[in-house]
């Protein structure tokens, strides 16, 4: 049961059965099952009513009935968020998540992209015109929430960071306008959602650049831990030197027997093949490699292999931390978070800002922090029923503990949670100010809550 239930949903529900004629509005029941399941399986969160949208007119009809009743909404389309900021305890969910349409302009290299669509169903789309898109490292996140909210991926290094590949977005507002949004239309609003997440209104359709990748080659190399301390030691030469088409994804992870590994997964998106085999060879001169597969590949198999590691269902908690670069005080903690792993699903994945993504200036869009640097995601994971349950939060916490001393203000919004109040003061850095007058300007009643934002107050 929710924690409350709002005094006016019956009215609401009954409201959303007369206007949405296609999609189903569901309180109970498979449907209202399959609308709240959400990748954290600790969420316990239940929507009052759940609309299943069929078109974005639902979308829009179910804003305008939740702020005419004043029941308070989420917006549900991927369900990848950890925090479960996607299901609205007690009151309505908007769930987009039938909304997966992607249409391919392959002469223009845009992808119009529907807001329930996940990476996954992007870069299918894009992959039979020999095209790409700049997405997160898993598949089966919504394109619409990782793009508002940032987007770092095996691309950002020569693309930019998944918000820098938005071209526009089709937004249902609070007060139930629908507008077009881009650099020439509202374009205060086209700055405060690549970055500001959906706090801004409800988007039911946006046009993402694509590109012309025609070598990809990518992979994982896994390290004994044995030989942590000296693969984190000649990590910083390598990523020092990489150009922007290598990205290199590392960090810590349990292997078949449960014992940690350190992985590198890096991709090389640029055109000499030859290059990218030169680049890659590096890293496996950082130790002596128990596993090192590096191949011609593909966006959808690689987001695939993302997603097979990280199903749907499993208990979450993340801890995201921003740190200039891989000082000895931070490889010191990644051996920490190693030699304590209480479970063989948790991991710590390790994300660079470098290239493209750190040439944008940082007040161009919403996102806080363009100086190059890595983001850490601790990530304690763990199946349901696990008594164990505190020792693998106590295990993220205390990892985030350790990187304290070199952590920079701030942290990556779309993946900090609401606790972390700390921290979301400075996630937007020089934005904030203007983040939170375009939240007055948009969204004064604040309808809509998605990543966190400063407390304006």
């Amino acid at each position: 049961m929710p924690t409350t239930t709002h005094p006016r949903l019956g009215r609401l529900t009954g409201t959303l059965r007369q206007a949405v004629r296609t999609g189903r509005v569901v309180t109970t029941g498979p449907d209202y099952d399959a609308g709240r399941a959400i990748w954290n399986g600790a969420v316990t969160a239940r929507p009052g009513v759940i609309v299943r949208c069929a078109d974005p007119a639902e979308a829009q009809a179910a804003v305008l009935a939740a702020r005419e009743n004043g029941v308070p909404l989420s917006v549900r389309g991927g369900g990848h968020d950890w925090g479960g900021r996607s299901l609205s305890d007690g009151g309505l969910t908007i769930d987009l998540s039938g909304l997966r349409r992607v249409t391919v302009d392959a002469g223009a290299k845009v992808a119009e992209v529907s807001g329930g669509a996940t990476a996954a169903d992007v870069v299918r789309a894009a992959q039979p015109f020999g095209l790409t898109a700049a997405t997160g490292s898993a598949g089966s996140v919504g394109m619409a929430g990782l793009t508002l909210g940032g987007g770092y991926g095996p691309l950002s290094g020569r693309f930019g960071l998944a918000l820098d590949n938005l071209l526009s977005a089709d937004v249902v507002l609070a007060d139930g306008t629908v507008v077009t949004t881009d650099h020439e239309r509202e374009p205060d609003l086209f700055w405060a959602l690549r970055g500001g997440g959906g706090n801004f209104g409800l988007v039911t359709s946006m046009r993402v650049r694509l590109h012309e990748v025609p070598t990809l080659l990518s992979g994982m190399v896994l390290f004994p831990w044995e030989q942590a301390g000296t693969v984190l030691a000649g990590l910083p030469d390598v990523l020092d030197g990489s150009p922007d088409e290598l990205t290199v994804q590392f960090g810590v992870l349990a292997g078949p027997d449960g014992k940690p590994l350190v992985f590198l997964s890096p991709t090389w998106s640029g055109d000499d093949a030859a290059a990218g085999e030169r680049a890659l060879a590096r890293l496996d001169t950082l130790g002596t490699p128990l596993v090192s597969q590096i191949a011609p590949g593909t966006m959808p198999e690689l987001l695939a292999g993302i997603d097979a590691q990280f199903p749907f269902g499993r208990h979450v908690e993340i801890r995201p931390r921003w740190v200039p670069s891989l000082t000895s005080g931070v490889r010191d903690a990644l051996s920490l978070a190693g030699s304590t792993l209480t479970s063989p699903y948790s991991a710590v994945s390790v994300h660079s800002l470098h290239g493209a993504a750190a040439r944008v200036p940082v007040t161009e869009t919403a996102f806080g922090n363009r100086d190059p640097h890595l983001m850490i995601e601790v990530i304690a994971l763990w199946e349901p029923g696990d008594p164990r349950a505190a020792e693998h939060r106590a295990w993220a916490a205390g990892l985030t503990g350790a990187l304290d001393p070199d952590t920079l203000p701030g942290g990556y919004p779309n993946l900090l949670g609401e606790d972390e109040v700390a921290r979301i003061a400075h996630a937007y850095g020089p934005n904030t100010e203007r983040l939170l007058a375009a939240k007055r300007r948009y969204d004064p009643d604040h309808v809509f809550r998605a990543i966190p934002l400063p407390d304006p107050s």
